[in-house]
Formats: C-alpha cells, sequence, structure tokens
C-alpha cells in the first residue's frame, strides 16, 4: 500500500510539495477551506477543511504517514493567526503519530553577515521573524520532547509557477511587456529559490529518516543580485525589462494603502545589504541540487505566458 502524505496549504509550495512526492510514487491528499484547486496536480484528492480546527485536523490525518506544513494566513494576520494555525497541525501530528514537515522561511535570523547556514544563531530583528522564530522553536521542542518526529525545511525568497509574491511583481509583469518592480538595492547579492527545488527538499524530508530533528536549507543557485536576474529574463524573453525599485519611503506610502505591502517594510534589511544563503547541508547529505538559475527562470516565464494577459 502507498504511503499517505497530507498538505495543508494548495499554494505554490504545497503544489510543489505534492508534485515531488507523486513523482516518488506516494499518495497525496491536499487540504484548503475551499476543496477546491486550480490545476489540481493528477492523482491529488483535495478536501476541505478548516485546518484551526485541531479535532477536524485529527480526523483527516487518520493514518497519515507524513502531514507537511505548507498553509499560512495572510501576510498581515501572522502575529494574530499563524501560531495557532501551526500548532493545530502539530496537535494531529501527535495525535496519530505521524511525522510533520514544516515549510519555514529564514526571517529568524535576522540580519547576518557572510553566508547563513542552518545553525546560524536565532536572532530576530522583526516581528514576523520573533513570530517565525517561536513558532519553529515549538515544533523542535516537541521533536526532542518525543512528542513527534518532526522536521523544518526553509528557504530564501522563492519563485516559480503559481507564486503570487516574486512572480506577479517581478515576472509576470516582464512578460506582458509592463515595468517590473523591484525593492532595496539591485546590486547587492541575494540568493534565490526555485519553487520546485523548495517543495522536493520537503517532500524529501518527508521520506528520509535521517532528516528528523534537523532544519534544511533548500537547494539555491548562487546569489544573483536583482539587476543580474533581470537580464536572465531579457535573455529568455528577448526583449528588454523595465523596472522601478521601491525603497523605504515608497514602500510606506503604499503600505498605506495595501496591508501586504505595508507587512513587507520590517524586511527590506534583506534587500538592501548582501543576502546569501549556503545551502550545501541538504546538497551533501540527500543529492539534491538546485534546477539550473536559467532553465528556473525559463520554466516561470513559461507558466506566465501561459496565463495571459
Amino acid at each position: 500500500m502507498s504511503e499517505n502524505h497530507i498538505i495543508f496549504g494548495t499554494g505554490p509550495l504545497g503544489r510543489s510539495t505534492a508534485e515531488a512526492l507523486l513523482k516518488m510514487g506516494k499518495t497525496v491528499r491536499m487540504v484548503n477551506r475551499s476543496g477546491k484547486m486550480a490545476d489540481t496536480p493528477a492523482g491529488v484528492e483535495i478536501l476541505a477543511s478548516d485546518a484551526y480546527d485541531v479535532e477536524k485536523n485529527i480526523e483527516i490525518t487518520r493514518g497519515a504517514t507524513a502531514i507537511y506544513q505548507c498553509a499560512q494566513p495572510h501576510y498581515y494576520e501572522w502575529a494574530e493567526k499563524f501560531p495557532a494555525l501551526q500548532r493545530a497541525i502539530l496537535a494531529a501530528a501527535i495525535a496519530n503519530g505521524a511525522r510533520l514537515v514544516v515549510a519555514d522561511n529564514l526571517y529568524m535570523y535576522g540580519q547576518f553577515s557572510g553566508s547563513l547556514y542552518e545553525d546560524y544563531p536565532v536572532q530576530p530583528n522583526t516581528k514576523k521573524g520573533r513570530v517565525r522564530a517561536a513558532m519553529s522553536q515549538e515544533v523542535l521542542d516537541a521533536h526532542v520532547d518525543g512528542k513527534v518526529q518532526a522536521v523544518i525545511g526553509r528557504a530564501s525568497d522563492f519563485f516559480g509557477p503559481y507564486d503570487g509574491a516574486l512572480t506577479a511583481y517581478a515576472m509576470q509583469p516582464a512578460v506582458k511587456g509592463k515595468t517590473i518592480n523591484l525593492i532595496g538595492n539591485t546590486n547587492q547579492p541575494h540568493t534565490f529559490t526555485y519553487i520546485k527545488d523548495f517543495g522536493l527538499l520537503l517532500a524529501t524530508l518527508g521520506t528520509r529518516n535521517d532528516a528528523l530533528g534537523q532544519v534544511w536549507f533548500a537547494p539555491s543557485n548562487p546569489p544573483l543580485t536583482q539587476s543580474e536576474f533581470v537580464r536572465l529574463m531579457e535573455i529568455e524573453l528577448r526583449k528588454p525589462v523595465k523596472y522601478r525599485v521601491g525603497g523605504p519611503v515608497m514602500m510606506h506610502i503604499l503600505g498605506l494603502f495595501d496591508k501586504e505591502i505595508g507587512e513587507s517594510v520590517e524586511m527590506l534589511y534583506e534587500w538592501t545589504a548582501p543576502y546569501i544563503v549556503d545551502t550545501s547541508k541538504a546538497e551533501k547529505a540527500f543529492g539534491l541540487k538546485p534546477t539550473p538559475m536559467p532553465q528556473a527562470i525559463a520554466e516561470t516565464l513559461t507558466w506566465c505566458k501561459a496565463q495571459g494577459s
């Protein structure tokens, strides 16, 4: 009988994780509020449920081999809702003896110098960084206490098909010949992660006993400046790409009208200095390699073109 893997969240990361698990021959079910998903991967069952409901989570994950936490509330609701959401999913993993794979980002490390690695000191300097730090520590503590078998996968800013963040503001407009939006300093090196590489990491973590109890960074290409990223898009699109750059003042102003942008202001430090992530741990341990950047950009732009105007 195929292993049953259940993913909370049907966004770009949940989708990429599902696709990677399907290639491994696993049975995959995904959970969101509506029970619907655009372009559902063939073979995936979508369940409608409220992930904040502990009892419901326990019910729908009964018999699961692994549970993947890829869900999140709106960016501006993190402090109020995110911990409760993850705690409800953690409770289901504990109740059913299922492995828990948590998707995470890098906010808890705060500002750092040199290259960032998994065991770098946790020193959040933002509200969202403190939220993420507390959430991940709760999961790791539960693992150490023997309550659950857990593992955490983290990644830098990602792009790829179905992504509504970096892809939406810095790639989709380029396909349409419009000016794209960048932030901070466009000449600082930055590690970008392709969403499919992040999904493959999570799928790998959900199937490897030697991964448990640790933090792993998603394999990513050597850092690029935003200007270099744009140049790769120009090569693929075979046309110039114009861009505008948002700084702190502009972001603050836009944030008055858009809550998501408003919450992004405190994270600008990631884009004003070098942001270099060392992802060699997972690459060496699991034999994973990042999708070459030109290929990742080409695949993403192809998806963007398929979305139409």
